[in-house]
């Protein structure tokens, strides 16, 4: 197995014809995985950092939302911090959209958009401060983060992301972490791929570069997490 470069194999996860009951049993284990190993420390993280460098942070879009944990979790974060927020979230598949929907029931500072981003209004796009997304690179080719990142800047929007780092050690440990605990088949079998489709540092660097941006971190977290903020 070799990790010097980014996999372009297609994941199960991005197929349009998976049952829903599938679905939703991958949506429960990604919140068990993320509350286990880093995601949402890592967006936290990220985001404390954004709140201590901008005093105007108020809305966040976050992008392929998925079951809408992180709009759950980061809206706590910002309530704790005495900083409350309004999420849009935008994701492909109506059934995300259908359980999410469920998930954030009572929750009244979001809206939920079936889309894909790039059809996104000018006008709500300018209520946007933040551009959020969480394991979402990784299912892009670099030409698509490119221009996600260059969407992001032209409308003036910091990026927020944890995404995960390609290396050996990841691939075999989540390979085998998923092999014995999940019940989901395409935890199991998209995990290591994942992986596989992840980032070295200074890949995620180089793209924020050819974004234009001058302004940025990657940072990375336990468990293979990096953060990446680009504010300009």
């Amino acid at each position: 197995m070799q990790f010097k470069n980014r996999s372009y194999e297609k994941e199960h996860l991005d197929n349009d014809n998976i049952p829903a009951s599938d679905l939703y049993r991958t949506l429960v284990e990604l919140d068990v995985i993320n509350k286990r190993l880093g995601g949402y420390k890592s967006s936290k993280k990220g985001l404390a950092r954004i709140f201590s460098a901008r005093k105007n942070v108020h809305t966040i879009l976050d992008l392929g939302f998925g079951g809408g944990d992180f709009i759950k979790e980061l809206s706590r974060f910002g309530e704790k911090l005495n900083r409350p927020l309004f999420f849009y979230g935008v994701d492909l598949k109506m059934d995300c959209i259908n359980y999410a929907e469920r998930n954030l029931a009572g929750q009244q500072n979001k809206e939920l958009i079936c889309d894909d981003y790039r059809n996104i209004s000018p006008a709500l796009l300018e209520k946007i401060d933040v551009i959020h997304c969480s394991l979402f690179l990784h299912h892009l080719t670099d030409e698509d983060i490119l221009s996600l990142f260059r969407f992001a800047k032209a409308h003036n929007c910091i990026i927020l992301a944890n995404d995960l780092h390609r290396h050996w050690l990841a691939y075999y440990s989540i390979s085998v972490l998923t092999a014995i605990f999940s019940r989901s088949w395409l935890v199991k079998d998209d995990a290591g791929l994942s992986v596989r489709r992840a980032f070295r540092k200074k890949e995620l660097e180089s793209l924020l570069q050819q974004a234009g941006y001058t302004h940025y971190s990657v940072k990375w977290n336990w468990a293979f997490r990096f953060t990446i903020i680009a504010f300009e």
